[in-house]
This record gives structure tokens, C-alpha cells and sequence, in this order.
């Protein structure tokens, strides 16, 4: 489906949504007229906005996914007798995911050892929670350096 593309004119801010009423039109109208150079009809302050959160997502998105990933590799780990197609799948699909958030945002490389820090106490809760094993069974630290989690051929041994 084609973007929307309002016309352009003197007064451009009244031809398209307002930002509350349709953020989608909002979003491809601005587009549109930063395309066309009418830098000063641009909404500004609630594209600064967007941008930021655009940030924002990618790291609770890529967060998510290491989340993921940590969960099955602990219990690939710590369950070997149960390891199947679809922990393999899992794990696989966290790493891909993760890999291109990565290409398309390589400065939240600096941010890994972070957000695997916030990610891994519910990795752990919820491996503790879907293996019904001991809480000592699983390290209170993510026992995965970065490059491990990232790479496609890890695959942690008991």
C-alpha cells in the first residue's frame, strides 16, 4: 500500500493529522515534508519524541531477546534430557532477532553488558519456574559472556 503523501503547501501543518488523532498519517505527512525541505511546517517536538522512543524500543526489544535466548540456553544447559527442535528453534530465532537489531543499531553494542544484566534475573525466574528444578541449579549470574550468547555455534554443555 502506497504512503500517503500530503500536499505540501505554505500552511502544511493544517493539510495533515494531528499527531493524537492518527500517528501513522502524522508520521508520513512530517516524513513528507522533511522530504520536501519545509523544515519549519515539521512537528518538531513530537518527532524528537518518536525518535527517542524509537531508541527505546529497539533496546526493550533487543533485551527481550537476550532474555529469550538466556532462558533456552539455561535450560539446554541444565535440562539436556529435554532438548528438542524447538529449544534449537528458540534459541536460534533469539539470536537472529538480537543479530539484527544489532546491524541496524550498532550502538547498542555498548549497552549488552547491561541490558543482559536486566534481562537475565527473569531468564533465570522463568527457567526456574518452567523446569521446576532447584533455584541452585541456575547461577545468580548470567553464566554466558556476550560473545557466546551472540554466537550461533554455543551451545552450553551440563
Amino acid at each position: 500500500m502506497p504512503r500517503p503523501q500530503p500536499i505540501v503547501q505554505d500552511d502544511a501543518r493544517a493539510s495533515y493529522p494531528a499527531y493524537d488523532d492518527d500517528l501513522v498519517g502524522w508520521a508520513a505527512a512530517n516524513a513528507a515534508l522533511l522530504r520536501a525541505g519545509c523544515l519549519s511546517q515539521v512537528d518538531a517536538l513530537h518527532l524528537a519524541e518518536e525518535l527517542e522512543d524509537l531508541g527505546k524500543s529497539e533496546r526493550r526489544s533487543l533485551t527481550s531477546h537476550l532474555g529469550n535466548l538466556m532462558l533456552h540456553l539455561l535450560k539446554w544447559q541444565f535440562q539436556p534430557g529435554l532438548r528438542g527442535p524447538s529449544w534449537r528453534l528458540s534459541v536460534n530465532n533469539a539470536r537472529a532477532a538480537a543479530a539484527e537489531i544489532l546491524d541496524d543499531s550498532p550502538s547498542l553494542r555498548p549497552a549488552l553488558p547491561a541490558l543482559i544484566d536486566k534481562a537475565y534475573p527473569l531468564a533465570r525466574r522463568n527457567a526456574l519456574a518452567e523446569t521446576g528444578l532447584p533455584e541452585a541449579t541456575f547461577p545468580q549470574d548470567c553464566p554466558y559472556a556476550i560473545e557466546q550468547l551472540l554466537d550461533d555455534g554455543f551451545w552450553p554443555e551440563s
